[in-house]
């Protein structure tokens, strides 16, 4: 094999840009046959564009005949630009049909192309970047081993992270691929445990804070750990998981938040700490300000510090109903339109109460439940409707 420099520097020239995500044909059922052609147009586009990703990252991995040190070192770097083009599926690509993924965070093998992936998809969200600092080569017959310690820098956070790593490369389909992959945490610095100060666990919640600057959901529930808790402030439902933990934000985001924290009270343990008080936000979307008492608890995970519990709630000693405005009344038609623009009809019947009644203009049949609702506007929403009020009389 032969990897000449220039077939790297050509490699990395194309940049992220080169492999931008499309469809992986071979994960793909056939289009639709209802498909507008604006529609098949941009499937097959996308599928031309995904093939010649591959392609260039795997290209300069082609087998020749014999490899160097040299060689295999420059395999690593093809895997590192695959990380930056931020698609997993190219970075799973790099892998062997039959491969072992042993990951730095998750304790399970990923030993075939979608459970590499699975992994890829949340660990990309890091923007991560690796730099070997030390390693050993060894090659044999149709195989070769690169073995040592690489850091990673992080480019979500700017956190900089150093792991052990072992890549054992194999020849197939006439290309170079990993069939071996196990990273693992620095041994000592686990049982010294993560430093961290007083004001740097204050800093979490400002990572936090800028999440919810994003408006994005996604964004906001990867600050939470793998098996992280929410209890909310408006919702009786414990939310465990990703998908429940971004679910009560769609909502939340409405309002545009920005919380400040009053009152705090810091705790460091081995890998763990815990900031609690009352913080305060104001509701970008209304302009109302609303205070409310705060417990996140940090654990050190995928290389950074993630919230493992987030607990929110109410100031109690207030009784009396909070008061509103004329013009805040009218502003909530704004939040309605606002969803209504977002074209998600989850988006909208979010707005909606739990026992509320929506009698719509263009169905007979009232709107009673939160599925009867979404329903509704699954077809309204196809329109791309945007209200405006003429006139309006409110009662308070």
């Amino acid at each position: 094999m032969k990897i000449s420099s220039a077939a790297i520097a050509l490699s990395f020239a194309y940049g992220a840009s080169a492999f931008a995500p499309s469809v992986d044909p071979s994960r793909i059922g056939t289009p639709s046959t209802t498909a507008s052609s604006t529609e098949l147009d941009l499937f097959f586009m996308n599928t031309l564009k995904h093939k010649r990703a591959v392609s260039k990252v795997n290209k300069p991995a082609r087998v020749n005949d014999s490899i160097t040190e040299k060689e295999v070192r420059g395999l690593f770097e093809l895997w590192n630009s695959a990380l930056a083009t931020g698609d997993s599926r190219v970075v799973a690509s790099r892998y062997s049909k039959n491969p072992v993924l042993l990951p730095t965070v998750k304790d399970d093998p990923r030993t075939d192309y979608d459970s590499v992936k699975d992994y890829f998809d949340t660990f990309l969200l890091k923007k991560p970047q690796g730099t070997i600092l030390d390693g050993k080569v060894h090659i044999g017959d149709g195989w070769a081993t690169d073995m040592g310690i690489y850091e990673f820098t992080m480019g979500a956070t700017g956190d900089k992270v150093k792991a052990r790593y072992t890549y054992n490369y194999v020849q197939e389909d006439g290309v170079w691929k990993i069939q071996h992959h196990h990273s693992s945490v620095m041994p000592e610095a686990v049982d010294m445990g993560k430093p961290i100060t007083p004001d740097e666990v204050r800093g979490l919640f400002h990572l936090w804070n800028d999440a919810l600057a994003t408006l994005d959901p996604t964004k906001v529930a990867a600050r939470y750990a793998e098996k992280g808790v929410l209890l909310p402030t408006v919702s009786d439902n414990a939310r465990t998981d990703f998908h429940s933990i971004r679910e009560y934000f769609v909502n939340f985001l409405q309002l545009k938040p920005q919380g400040e924290i009053l009152e705090s009270h810091v705790t460091i343990g081995n890998n763990w700490c815990q900031d609690a008080g009352i913080y305060e936000f104001t509701m970008g979307a209304t302009g109302k300000k609303v205070k409310g008492r705060y417990s996140f608890v940090y654990v050190f995970e995928d290389g950074e510090w993630k919230i493992s519990h987030h607990h929110s709630s109410v100031m109690p000693e207030p009784t009396m109903p909070q008061a509103i405005t004329e013009e805040e009344v009218r502003n909530l038609f704004q939040l309605w339109n606002s969803a209504l623009a977002t074209e998600d009809a989850d988006v909208v019947a979010s707005r909606y109460s739990k026992n509320a009644v929506l009698l719509p203009t263009v169905s007979d049949v009232p709107r009673t439940s939160y599925d009867l609702i979404q329903d509704y506007f699954v077809g309204f929403l196809k329109k791309k409707p945007q209200g405006e009020i003429l006139e309006s009389n409110v009662t308070i």
